[in-house]
């Protein structure tokens, strides 16, 4: 069905491509296309393959009529272009992939039944783009119960993270608990403060570690869903739904060390002032490691500069003139051989 209506969307061939191109190209220099003959004519193509061309870029929505005018041609931006054609593609797909789960989990409460020799065994499926995503989670939150846990390690696409986690967190109006551990740099940044402290205020509770491995969601012990964000600008994310009860079960015991290795989030002290003892350690483990100012930031998702008063810090704490002796001194504390960075 979708090659179907590709090739009746696509065009015939490279001529074509070039031509729309040439056209769409043209609708952005001039703002507008108000004639097509004139277009025909500058662009010195017969009026016959313009009507074609045309039709093509309105129907990919590069084009569109001006409300004002209903007889000028529009560019659209292309990202806009996209979302309104894929858009209804996600939709049908997400629906297709719930009535999916709907036969899965018919077939298995029939089967369970009389195969309890097969309870362990699960299934892992894989999802993509955001509006699956999201969808996904939706439906996960609305069946949730009990309890929701989740990883947000906020380096790649924290606003993504955000939004698609968005439809999660409401579980929280029907009294659903949700423990949430987010990156030390969440008590830094405006945005993310405000947002983790709107989510305290509501009920949930909320710890902060340096590092965290990938976001990943866990809904009442049953379900989770562990989420891939591309650090690559373009890139689409995807998820993966995991039922294996042996799996899951392996996802929240990950989250629950974590969890006791965290520090609680409060939405009184400023900056890092609760969490500086841990982001310390995780400083002078990686300079203990060798890693240079810039390395340390980028693994710990913070600037280099709020990085670099954090290791005169812990210098200070130290005692050392150095970071080659920082990181002497940080590794006989942490109890591993030191790799000092030269410099």
């Amino acid at each position: 069905m979708i090659d179907n209506h590709v090739e009746q969307s696509g065009s015939t061939g490279p001529n074509s491509d070039r031509l729309e191109a040439r056209l769409y190209d043209y609708a952005i220099r001039r703002k507008a296309i108000r004639s097509l003959e004139v277009a025909a004519a500058e662009l010195g193509v017969p009026i016959s393959e313009i009507h074609v061309a045309v039709a093509r870029l309105v129907e990919l929505h590069l084009l569109r009529t001006d409300p004002a005018t209903r007889d000028h041609l529009l560019p659209t931006v292309p990202q806009l272009a996209a979302t309104a054609l894929v858009s209804p593609i996600e939709r049908a797909i997400y629906q297709w992939q719930e009535l999916a789960d709907r036969f899965r989990e018919r077939i298995a409460g029939i089967a369970g039944s009389t195969r309890r020799d097969d309870e362990h065994i699960g299934v892992i499926d894989g999802v993509s783009g955001v509006a699956e995503i999201r969808g996904v989670l939706g439906s996960a939150g609305r069946d949730c119960r009990r309890e929701l846990v989740v990883l947000h390690p906020g380096r790649h696409g924290e606003e993504l993270v955000d939004e698609l986690l968005e439809t999660c967190y409401r579980v929280l109006d029907r009294g659903v608990a949700i423990r949430l551990i987010c990156p030390h740099q969440s008590r830094a940044r405006f945005a993310s403060r405000a947002k983790v402290s709107q989510l305290l205020d509501a009920g949930a509770q909320i710890r902060t570690r340096s590092r965290l491995p990938r976001a990943a969601v866990v809904f009442d012990e049953s379900l989770a869903i562990l989420l891939d964000f591309p650090a690559a600008p373009g890139g689409h994310p995807t998820a993966r739904r995991v039922r294996d009860r042996d799996v899951v079960r392996f996802v929240v015991d990950t989250f629950n060390q974590h969890w006791d290795d965290a520090t609680p989030f409060s939405a009184a002290a400023p900056g890092y002032a609760d969490a500086v003892d841990d982001l310390h350690r995780s400083i002078a483990r990686l300079m203990a490691r060798g890693l240079t100012d810039d390395g340390v930031a980028r693994h710990l998702g913070m600037s280099v500069r709020t990085c670099r008063r954090h290791i005169a810090s812990l210098l200070q704490n130290l005692n050392a003139v150095s970071r080659f002796q920082a990181g002497v001194r940080a590794a006989a504390l942490l109890d591993q051989p030191a790799r000092p960075q030269p410099g």
